[in-house]
């Protein structure tokens, strides 16, 4: 790790976050008490975040936190990275985050990592700002987990891609305006033969087939895509030919961090929240913060919140730093979705009745946290990668 003493001789707080990190962390705390808490129910029952809200966003410079400032991007690292999303997650709202996240981590990375000069050029800038929203589309109903299963392909035709076929649970897809697709594009059964598009919303043979109804993160929209003869210019290719199921992996990584960070920022606002009611709900002639058996699992969940976080920091820092890390994001995958479920589990048991009310926090977020240890990689999966790097 770097030195936690500062030029001036002073000593730095956190090992891990500087002042620009902790700048970054207040601007998007403030944000969220403005211009979320107080409308983010009424985009929990409409399926969709506002689209100027995104644009705000850019416009504090939160939409490109590790882009070129060519672009208009902050140039920070993963660390900040890590930060904005536990902030996001201790939003209490699971679906505004994750609509935000999958712009800024998990489908413009493609472009920013694989792009032309002049696909950067066209397109990087209105997503920084939030001028356009982009969504990721690898996911189809029989290959999540396991991408070699994707069926959709990509053939080319004179100066032209053609693609076939569809895609699940995609995020940002039926708001979305710049879709990062994988396709297959080698010979039938080279199951790693798959190659990433750009596709603009509107473009034909293109269409969203449905938005899908969630248990959780409702303010997100989510759909199910259909490509049916879409053409698309040969030069929206997005990288090397046959070389995107590397390019999906790469990104994985990066994906899976955030989706610890988000986790981790909602499991520890549950706890705050918890800790609040139980302190001033009377039971027993007392608080239930008097139970013993009450204080205990709190504290217990508690530590392993931390425990977590602290691994969630070292990762980052080591992937801030170019070392391999994918047994570390696995681990960090695999513990802080797990985590964030079982310490939801207990603070709506703690809220008793409140806790199954529509109107209660935690209620909303024991619903949103259900898919943290689905979606970016289940568990069962993050651990299968961090076994083979055992020993």
């Amino acid at each position: 790790m770097t030195s936690p003493v500062q030029p001036d001789g002073s000593v730095q707080a956190d090992p891990f976050f500087g002042a620009t990190h902790e700048q970054m962390r207040t601007t998007v705390r403030r944000f969220i008490d403005e211009r979320v808490r107080p409308h983010a129910d009424r985009w929990e029952e409409q399926g969709f975040v506002p689209r100027d809200v995104l644009r705000e966003l850019g416009q504090l410079g939160l939409l490109g936190i590790r882009y070129a400032s060519e672009y208009g991007g902050s140039e920070l690292d993963a660390l900040a990275t890590v930060a904005f999303a536990e902030e996001l997650g201790r939003s209490t709202y699971g679906g505004f985050a994750i609509t935000v996240l999958v712009h800024t981590d998990m489908a413009s990375p493609h472009l920013h990592h694989a792009g032309t000069p002049e696909q950067l050029r066209r397109y990087m800038p209105d997503l920084i700002a939030g001028r356009r929203i982009a969504a990721v589309a690898m996911t189809e109903a029989d290959a999540g987990s396991d991408l070699a299963g994707m069926r959709t392909t990509a053939r080319l035709d004179g100066d032209h891609w053609v693609l076939d076929g569809s895609k699940m649970f995609i995020t940002n897809g039926v708001h979305g305006d710049l879709f990062f697709v994988a396709a297959k594009t080698g010979e039938p059964g080279r199951n790693h033969q798959v190659s990433m598009f750009i596709v603009e919303k509107g473009t034909p043979g293109f269409a969203v087939a449905r938005p899908l109804q969630k248990t959780g993160w409702l303010s997100s929209d989510t759909a199910e895509l259909v490509f049916d003869g879409c053409r698309i210019p040969a030069a929206n290719l997005l990288g090397q030919r046959n070389r995107g199921f590397h390019a999906l992996m790469k990104n994985l990584q990066n994906e899976r961090l955030v989706l610890g960070a988000q986790a981790i920022g909602e499991a520890s606002k549950a706890i705050e929240l918890t800790l609040d009611w139980v302190r001033q709900r009377k039971a027993f002639g007392s608080t239930l913060w008097s139970l013993g058996s009450i204080r205990e699992r709190l504290a217990l969940r508690a530590t392993q919140v931390e425990a977590a976080r602290a691994l969630l920091y070292l990762t980052a820092w080591k992937f801030t730093h170019g070392q391999e890390v994918v047994k570390e994001v696995s681990m960090v995958k695999a513990l802080c979705g797990t985590l964030v479920n079982e310490v939801l589990y207990d603070c709506v048991q703690f809220h008793g009745g409140m806790g199954y009310i529509r109107e209660t926090a935690v209620e909303r977020m024991a619903r949103d946290a259900r898919v943290q240890a689905i979606g970016g990689g289940a568990t069962e999966v993050m651990l299968n990668e961090v076994a083979k790097r055992l020993g």
